[in-house]
């Protein structure tokens, strides 16, 4: 089932996420409904929160990103297969210079801004089927993980802009908030009680 994807400036956007437990109710469904509803909006990535629950669980599939010409055959059979559910996942550790990449969320359609992040992390998360692992992620694997893991944080992307740049985007944010933005999928707007 598509879940209507929360919109910027509902609150359940900027809270701290809580860990979950194998017994959490209708985990299954849970995940099968947030990847319709990532896939449906054209995602590769979907947050717990961005469907109105503050959960440390998230989903990859940057898939799509392995169509990009700038990438080398060993980073696109990669991406080609970083299909992943996290559940109660940690960056263990970052490294190298931080780089650019404009960076889009299905929670605040039609903006996009360069954000800078580290190329290098060591994650540990659980599958679910609440199995244990560790991966070294970098490139756009890594961007991704991190865009995904700050929804669990109550970090948005906006949020690691300079003041200038979210002086520019504050009347684009206003409206999204509001609901006044046309968007090919179903969202919910704080302001607005009816489902989009």
């Amino acid at each position: 089932m598509v879940l209507p994807i929360v919109a910027y400036g509902d609150p359940v956007l900027k809270v701290k996420a809580k860990e979950i437990a194998k017994d959490y109710p209708n985990l299954k469904e849970l995940i099968v409904n947030m990847h319709e509803t990532m896939h449906g909006a054209f995602g590769v990535g979907l947050a717990a929160p961005q469907i109105g629950l503050p959960i440390r669980m998230f989903l990859v599939d940057a898939s799509p990103f392995a169509d990009d010409d700038i990438l080398d055959d060993q980073e696109r059979a990669f991406l080609e297969t970083f299909k992943h559910t996290f559940i109660n996942p940690v960056i263990l550790e970052e490294s190298g210079d931080e780089w650019a990449f404009n960076e889009g969320c299905l929670s605040i359609p039609d903006v996009r801004e360069d954000v800078f992040r580290k190329p290098n992390i060591k994650v540990q998360f659980l599958d679910e089927d609440f199995k244990k692992h560790t991966m070294e992620l970098d490139g756009l694997a890594a961007r991704v993980f991190q865009h995904e893991y700050d929804h669990i944080e109550g970090v948005l992307f906006t949020d690691k802009l300079s003041s200038l740049k979210k002086r520019l985007i504050k009347g684009k944010l206003l409206n999204i908030s509001k609901g006044k933005i046309a968007v090919d999928y179903r969202m919910k707007f704080p302001n607005m009680k009816k489902k989009r």
